[in-house]
């Protein structure tokens, strides 16, 4: 058997394979002599078939039989020979039909994990934003709950301004474009709020109770229908009923309907702890994707397809599972999943890149979970609740894929501590994240 390697990338390759003739008539024979024995044709018992009329009506059986053979026992072998490890099935790119006496070829690609020698990863210049508290955030945040417990109030006179829901019928046409043709009666619909397409909004507003109006917009850049970018639509729409939001007194009474609030001043101090952790958190979170991309940046690396698209295929099912928990879709937020797919496909590059190098930095500095790691880990689990506590720890110790995992997970929050740890790390403002550090 002859075996040719060639190196496409550095994580992928070319594996041709040739079969000595003899070996393929002796699979030619062994394929055609089992069919013989299954075969059923006419004027003959099974298994009773003359072995030339077998090899006359069986053929294609035979071939897919002994390709498919010979391929599963020299395929594997070669790689082992060649001490190659594929991080996915073998993609055949090239294959001949077995013939007897002609040697059998094929050639298959595969991708291979990247060989990964760290270099800089200590003194990494990395940005951190500084935490600022925003008065303005917390009452916004009053003002959506307000919002939210809104009564509507019918508007009998007067015309649609903005913070109306309105109750209309329409239609919706693109010139040209049939198939985009659509059409609602009841809908209710909120002016004000930004989620109209630009031009809808300001159609509606001025409109009177019983109005029929035909409003011109634009289709924006990011429509599905990539065609449509840019066309003009006509919405028709008849205003049936306008109602006007009466929110509620800011009061202590208001506040204690949402919780463990006595007054409005207590609920203001505390949505404002709780939104101090959520931003610190944020920070934080943040500050950890900035020092992967730093240690990405230093240690540049090409990953395999395979593995991109699995973390990509990782991401749209986490993605499906919290839209389907809000009753919403994909097609809601005008995607599909190979647009998704291509949208997302350079953000998990980037996650498998940090992954492995992450990886590396472990082996490299020998980072190690302790006993007292895994103890913390399930502390914090349980959330201060002793029996949780008791439960969770006989979880991971009767499931070992789940330890493992959390080890894995612990390891590399170790790496990254020990990133930030020997970083250089400039905290600055919000709206200078983006701008160079000094010295870059």
């Amino acid at each position: 058997m002859q075996v040719k390697i060639e190196e496409i990338s550095s994580v992928k390759r070319r594996i041709s394979v040739e079969v000595p003739a003899e070996r393929v008539n002796t699979e030619i024979e062994k394929s055609f002599a089992g069919i013989q024995k299954k075969a059923t044709l006419a004027g003959f018992r099974k298994g009773k078939a003359p072995l030339q009329m077998v090899k006359k009506f069986y053929r294609n059986a035979m071939q897919d039989e002994v390709m498919r053979r010979l391929y599963e026992q020299t395929l594997f072998p070669a790689l082992d020979e060649h001490k190659l490890e594929p991080v996915d099935a073998p993609m055949i790119d090239d294959i001949a039909l077995v013939e007897e006496g002609t040697p059998f070829k094929y050639s298959a690609l595969i991708e291979i994990m990247p060989q990964i020698l760290l270099g800089e990863y200590k003194g990494l210049q990395v940005k951190k934003e500084r935490y600022v508290a925003d008065e303005k955030a917390v009452e916004g945040e009053i003002e959506r709950m307000r919002e939210n417990m809104a009564q509507l109030a019918p508007v009998e006179e007067g015309t649609v301004e903005k913070g109306m829901v309105l109750t209309v019928d329409f239609s919706f046409a693109v010139p040209g474009y049939p198939e985009e043709e659509t059409s609602g009666k009841d809908a209710s619909v909120e002016v004000g709020n930004g989620r109209l397409l630009p031009g809808l909004e300001e159609g509606l507003l001025g409109m009177a109770l019983g109005e029929t109006k035909d409003i011109t917009v634009t289709m924006p850049d990011d429509n599905p229908n990539k065609e449509l970018a840019g066309k003009p639509g006509v919405f028709t729409v008849t205003l049936k009923e306008i109602k006007k939001k009466e929110l509620p007194e800011l009061n202590d009474e208001f506040a204690q309907q949402f919780g463990d609030f006595e007054t409005i001043a207590d609920m203001r101090t505390k949505l404002a702890e709780m939104r101090e952790q959520q931003e610190l958190e944020r920070i934080k979170t943040d500050l950890k994707t900035r020092i992967i991309d730093a240690l990405i940046e230093k240690n540049p690396l090409e990953v395999p397809d395979s593995m991109v698209r699995r973390q990509t295929d990782f991401m749209l099912e986490n993605l499906k599972n919290r839209l389907k928990g809000q009753n919403m879709s994909l097609e809601m937020m005008g995607l599909d999943e190979d647009g998704f797919r291509q949208r997302f496909w350079g953000e998990a590059a980037q996650k498998v890149k940090g992954g492995l190098l992450v990886m590396a930095l472990v082996e490299q500095e020998n980072i190690a979970v302790e006993e007292a790691d895994l103890e913390a880990r399930y502390t914090q689990i349980a959330a201060g609740n002793e029996d949780m506590l008791s439960r969770i720890k006989e979880f991971y110790a009767a499931q070992a894929n789940a330890r493992n995992s959390m080890v894995a997970e612990i390891k590399e929050d170790k790496a990254i501590a020990f990133l930030l740890e020997n970083a250089v790390v400039t905290e600055v403002e919000a709206a200078e994240l983006n701008a160079p550090v000094a010295g870059e």
